[in-house]
Parts: C-alpha cells; sequence; structure tokens
C-alpha cells in the first residue's frame, strides 16, 4: 500500500466517522436549543403568576387596580405608589418577553398572546396615564411597542363586565 491509498482510507474513514458526529452534534445542539426556549417561557411564566398573584391575594390591591386602571390621576399619593410599584414591575415582565420574542426565545404564537394581553391593559386610560409617568424607566425599543398599542385607540374593554361603578361608590362610601 502506497502513501496515496493510506490518505484516501484516512478520509474515508473520516467521513465515516466525522458526518455521524456531526449529525450527532447538531442533534444535541437543537435539543439543547428548545430545552432553554422551554426553561426561558416557563421562567417567563412562573414570574408572570407571582406578578398576578397580588390582584388575588389582597381585595385592597384589587380595588386600587380597578380604580386605577380607569384613572391613575385620581388616586390618592399612597394608592399611586402601589399601582406604579405593581405595574413597573408588570411593565418589567412585558419587556422581558419581548425581548424574548425578539431573540426567537418567544414564539410568534406566544408573543401574539401577550400582546393582546398587554393590549386590554393599555387601552384603559389609568394606565396610559401611568406610563406617561415611566415611560422613561424602560427600553426605547420597548416605549415604542407601548406607544404603538396606544396608538391604535383600542376600547378599553378587559374589564367591562366588572361593573367598576360600584368600586367607585365604595370609594365614595368610605369617605
Amino acid at each position: 500500500m502506497n502513501w496515496e491509498m493510506l490518505a484516501a482510507v484516512g478520509q474515508l474513514a473520516a467521513v465515516f466517522i466525522g458526518i455521524p458526529s456531526l449529525i450527532y452534534l447538531a442533534i444535541q445542539i437543537r435539543t439543547q436549543t428548545k430545552e432553554r426556549r422551554l426553561s426561558a417561557v416557563n421562567a417567563l411564566t412562573v414570574q408572570w403568576g407571582d406578578l398576578t398573584k397580588a390582584l388575588h391575594d389582597s381585595g385592597e390591591f384589587s380595588a386600587i387596580f380597578l380604580r386605577g386602571v380607569q384613572s391613575f390621576d385620581e388616586l390618592d399619593p399612597v394608592s399611586k405608589v402601589r399601582f406604579s410599584a405593581f405595574f413597573n414591575r408588570f411593565f418589567k415582565n412585558f419587556q422581558a418577553m419581548y425581548f424574548s420574542h425578539c431573540d426567537g426565545v418567544l414564539g410568534a404564537a406566544s408573543w401574539g398572546e401577550i400582546e393582546r394581553t398587554m393590549s386590554d391593559f393599555i387601552a384603559y386610560p389609568g394606565l396610559q396615564q401611568w406610563w406617561q409617568t415611566r415611560r422613561h424607566w424602560h427600553t426605547e425599543e420597548f416605549a415604542r411597542v407601548v406607544d404603538a398599542i396606544i396608538a391604535k385607540g383600542a376600547k378599553p374593554t378587559a374589564y367591562s363586565a366588572y361593573n367598576l361603578r360600584e368600586i367607585e361608590l365604595g370609594k365614595a362610601k368610605e369617605q
């Protein structure tokens, strides 16, 4: 056997060993990427659940929330702080979801669900009033997303069946 023949056998062996190794590596990378995406979506879901827990754990805060979405400007100072703290976390969570979508971690269907949820909240005048006071706390790119949702001028309907008038009447009775 000469050197050329040995080189050919070596190249053939490299093909038979190298190609399956590359295929295996590609499968492993794909699996890991899928697992990372699922993990990231799961983390965002857990954060979302922790955030919304404040609404079902506190009737007092739920009342502030419902009054605040109607008019942030009319809340008393303590309620403004509580409402603002809640929505700051809320929008930071939305911002993280937005950038996860931009990075390809969050799929189009999931982002569409999040965007519809954002639209429902942002349609309320109180949230738009709050946004004007805290827009600068977010990235300019995300702020443009929120501004675009506001510009659509959707009607606030998320809580239309909740009889918010009762909340206002309850507030009036307390004073």
